[in-house]
Formats: C-alpha cells, structure tokens, sequence
C-alpha cells in the first residue's frame, strides 16, 4: 500500500517527538518516517529538538532518560497527540513559539 493509500485510509498520521538536550530523547524507529526537524530557541539558546514523523502504524517510541543512569522507557504511539495533515503538525510546533513577547524562537533545521 503506498503512503497516499495509508494516509487517505487514516492509517497514517503525523506526530510529533521531543528531544530536550541532557533530560530526554525520543527515538526514530521503523514505521516512523521523519519529515521536518525544529529547534526551539528560549532567548537564543536551544532547549529543545521537535521532529514531526509519520507514523506509518502502531509501535512503541522509545524515550530515554538522559539525567542519570540510562532509563528507557517504550510508550505506546496510541498515546501521542496525532495530526490528520502535516501542516496541523506545524501549526502545533508554532503554537509553542508564540507566547506573548518572550524571545521564543522555532527554527527548521536539516537535521
């Protein structure tokens, strides 16, 4: 079956994972495709890594606990907020940088 299929069936959606550098990690798997990366700058340093992913069928994400003694843990993908089009995807990431006047700012990256 070929992505369109997946997606016009609604077996496919968009989601988004967080990385925030020295506290947690999600990682990519099979049957998470990733299409755009963001950083999320506060004040000019980054605090947090997005990748909105397709996710192409049910799995477990793998998140690892990175402020002490590796912890995994593999949460099922039925539990992340999930968007029927890439740009609710984006329109989400960009709800995060706009809070009132703060020098918040979300920037694409390639990778």
């Amino acid at each position: 079956m070929t992505l369109q299929h997946l997606l016009a069936k609604g077996f496919a959606m968009y989601v988004i994972l967080t990385n925030k550098p020295g506290v947690y990690r999600t990682e990519l798997c099979e049957g998470l495709e990733p299409v755009e990366y963001y950083d999320y700058l506060f004040c000019g340093r980054k605090r947090a890594h997005y990748v909105i992913a397709l996710l192409v069928k049910p799995l477990r994400v793998k998140i690892v606990d990175e402020t002490g003694p590796e912890i995994v843990n593999f949460v099922p993908s039925k539990f992340l907020e999930k968007f029927e089009t890439l740009e609710l995807a984006r329109a989400q990431l960009q709800g995060l940088a706009s809070f009132g006047s703060m020098d918040i700012e979300l920037r694409q990256v390639s990778q």
